[in-house]
């Protein structure tokens, strides 16, 4: 399945975090072109997309290859390499990037410092300068709200010239778990979902990260009612609330409400 993406690959050179976000005109971008492994690098594999060659990249970054070697060693063994659209970012913050031929135009990547822009079936060039210049313009933001902006950036450019359907973020920082791993598979418009999920979620980032360590902190939604922070959870379905009811009014002894 072609994937026709647009991405922002990034290394933070302050906090050493690593990350990608991401929007396509298919569905489930998230499961076939988001490569991020912490202190090991970021490898964007779009296009035409191939997993298992994302992952022998991640396994060279993993090794010890700088990004140059590794995007040499993956056009070296992918006969099919001009239908691939392909950004490496080592851990040092080296990023390099590749768009072959037979992506579907507009197609093409600019790489910055520590980062890569890139698209493939795009409205212009345009969108890859506007992710690039995002990310660039909004430097003292958080890193994960770096990468979100720079791809709302490129959809407000014009984005796919089909428009997106799913959109994804993932980000690592020092720690071996996902800082940020969101996804909306499906989707309208995926990045304005990806932006609501996102917002929801900041609040429990350090939630879940303070969990890796300590498993007493307790529950999230005590955590947030705790630091005074509203969110709005999932309820049962109405048959089972209407069970539940029940059940509990059988359990005081009271009637049913039906009786």
């Amino acid at each position: 399945m072609g994937t026709m993406t647009f991405t922002i690959a990034a290394r933070c050179p302050e906090t050493g975090s690593l990350g990608i976000c991401i929007a396509t005109s298919s569905p489930a971008v998230g499961s076939r072109c988001v490569h991020v492994m912490h202190n090991v690098g970021v490898i964007a594999h779009q296009a035409t997309p191939e997993p298992r060659l994302a992952r022998t990249g991640m396994e060279l970054l993993r090794m010890g290859f700088k990004a140059p070697k590794v995007l040499r060693e993956l056009e070296d063994g992918d006969v099919d390499i001009e239908f691939r659209q392909i950004a490496v970012i080592d851990v040092h913050g080296t990023a390099v990037a590749r768009t072959g031929r037979n992506n579907m135009s507009h197609a093409s990547h600019k790489v910055g410092d520590g980062f890569v822009a890139l698209g493939n079936l795009l409205e212009g060039a345009h969108v890859v300068d506007a992710i690039h210049d995002a990310y660039l313009a909004h430097a003292s933001a958080p890193f994960d709200e770096r990468l979100l902006r720079a791809i709302e950036a490129g959809r407000d450019a014009g984005g796919q010239v089909e428009g997106q359907t799913s959109a994804a973020i993932l980000v690592y920082d020092r720690k071996a778990v996902a800082r940020i791993d969101l996804r909306v598979d499906l989707a309208l418009e995926p990045i304005a979902e990806l932006r609501r999920q996102f917002d929801w979620f900041q609040a429990l980032v350090p939630f879940y990260e303070e969990r890796c360590d300590n498993p007493r902190v307790g529950r999230h939604k005590d955590w947030l009612k705790e630091r005074g922070i509203e969110r709005q959870f999932g309820v049962p379905p109405p048959h089972v609330a209407a069970e539940r009811a029940a059940q509990q009014a059988q359990a005081a002894g009271q009637p049913p409400k039906d009786a």
